[in-house]
């Protein structure tokens, strides 16, 4: 019958319930063929009462003796990845640990370095962004099995302890449904080949949405790579407006940083944004990047909760470190609607 009475909490717990020494175990634990059979057997059954399994995390690199943590976004002139990576750096600093922060720079050659370099650091553990589609998903699974790994801002299948972020889907929806209440259905602008992690995810939740809603889809995808956003709305934007492709008068953008492009385009072509009667179109992003709320006119969007997606990776992070890793987890949080003169 398996003993629950006492929470084994690490080894040095489980040394004194089972009455095996440490390093003992420490070998077993490493290479169990380096402990005699009649030992290995000990510990095989006391593992079997206690329910103890070991931090593998630290037991293999010895994590616990350093405060070390690295942090990685993929793009950290981002202004939406800064204030993610300033929340997260700074309760890790709260929290007692050394924090350094690396940009892959939206390559994933030097994600999969930074990776590397992380490994022969040995920190207490990573807090990783990743950039999503293009990372090289063998070099991340690898490294998330070498050292305590949190994802946050986007998943890459279940690799790490736990993928903490924002519920895109949820995103798309909400303004969706607000811009369908207000006036036209949106058109959707985007980047046909988008570096933004997130940007499949809301052009899916895009689509449903309209579905839910009863509306076609329309969806308008401009030429552009890299993290030019701004640039490539404003020419994709032009274009578009030249062209006649947006088919109603309302526009929702992929991120921010398109719609700020895509406003600069519409002041270009004469085209007066917002919700009052001169006007002939209204544009909405998603993000609430720090700058949407300067823009002219200040942009409708949906706000990242930047606070809530940091604290829950960090604490969960700390908490494998400090104890056992639990089962494999994904939290969303759900974003805050921002509504402003543009839409």
């Amino acid at each position: 019958m398996t003993t629950r009475s006492k929470k084994i909490r690490n080894m040095e717990d489980f040394a004194a319930v089972s009455g095996i020494s440490r390093p003992t175990l420490s070998k077993f634990f490493h290479d169990p063929e380096t402990v005699r059979v009649s030992t290995r057997s000990r510990i095989e059954a006391a593992l079997e009462k206690y329910d103890y399994r070991p931090n593998i995390y630290a037991m293999n690199q010895n994590r616990k003796l350093t405060k070390n943590v690295g942090i990685v976004v993929p793009y950290l002139a981002d202004p939406v990845f800064a204030e993610l990576a300033r929340n997260v750096e700074q309760r890790c600093i709260d929290a007692g640990y050394r924090p350094t922060l690396f940009s892959s720079h939206g390559s994933p050659a030097l994600e999969a370095e930074i990776l590397d370099n992380l490994v022969s650091m040995k920190p207490a553990g990573v807090l990783l962004a990743p950039l999503g589609r293009s990372s090289d998903r063998r070099a991340l699974e690898k490294f998330c099995k070498q050292v305590p790994t949190v994802l946050f801002d986007s998943s890459v299948e279940e690799f790490g302890i736990a993928f903490v972020g924002s519920d895109n889907a949820q995103f798309t929806e909400l303004i969706t449904d607000y811009l369908c209440r207000t006036g036209e259905a949106p058109c959707f602008f985007e980047m046909q080949n988008p570096a933004n992690p997130n940007a499949h995810r809301r052009r899916v939740g895009y689509l449903d949405a309209m579905q839910k809603f009863g509306y076609p889809p329309r969806v308008i995808s401009v030429p552009g790579e890299g993290w030019d956003f701004e640039e490539i709305g404003r020419q994709g934007g032009r274009n578009a407006l030249a062209s006649g492709a947006f088919e109603t008068n309302t526009v929702l953008c992929s991120n921010d940083r398109l719609a700020i492009g895509l406003l600069t385009a519409c002041y270009e072509e004469g085209r007066i944004v917002g919700r009052g009667a001169d006007c002939t179109i209204r544009v909405a992003g998603q993000d609430d990047h720090p700058f949407s709320r300067y823009t002219c006119p200040p942009l409708t969007t949906v706000a990242h909760d930047y606070d809530a997606v940091s604290k829950h990776a960090v604490e969960g992070l700390f908490a494998a470190i400090e104890d056992q890793p639990g089962p494999w987890k994904s939290t969303r949080m759900q974003g805050k609607l921002i509504m402003r003169d543009s839409a």
